[in-house]
């Protein structure tokens, strides 16, 4: 019989594929929400007091800032979880 089952190798390559491919979601998520409801948010802040663009334009300022913490507390989390175990019990 052929034994046609993945290597142990394959496995690791195909789970560092899976967490590759998680954090680009979850990278694309942190951006692209804040970037929206906050912009979009400002546009009505913009047409209901006529304050155009200023609203639409501090909605995308916030919106970076929101994303930057969100990206250090993303890329903080991965780090912590990355380092050996074996720090904690010295």
């Amino acid at each position: 019989m052929d034994d046609t089952r993945p290597t142990p190798d394959v496995k690791r390559q195909r789970g560092m594929l899976a967490q590759a491919l998680g954090f680009a979601w979850d990278f694309g998520v942190i951006v692209a929400v804040p970037l929206v409801a906050l912009a979009l948010l400002g546009l009505w802040l913009d047409r209901r007091y006529g304050t155009e663009p200023w609203m639409f334009l501090g909605g995308v300022v916030v919106s970076i800032a929101v994303t930057s913490v969100l990206v250090v507390m993303k890329l903080t989390k991965i780090i912590r979880d990355m380092s050996p175990k074996d720090k904690d019990k010295q």
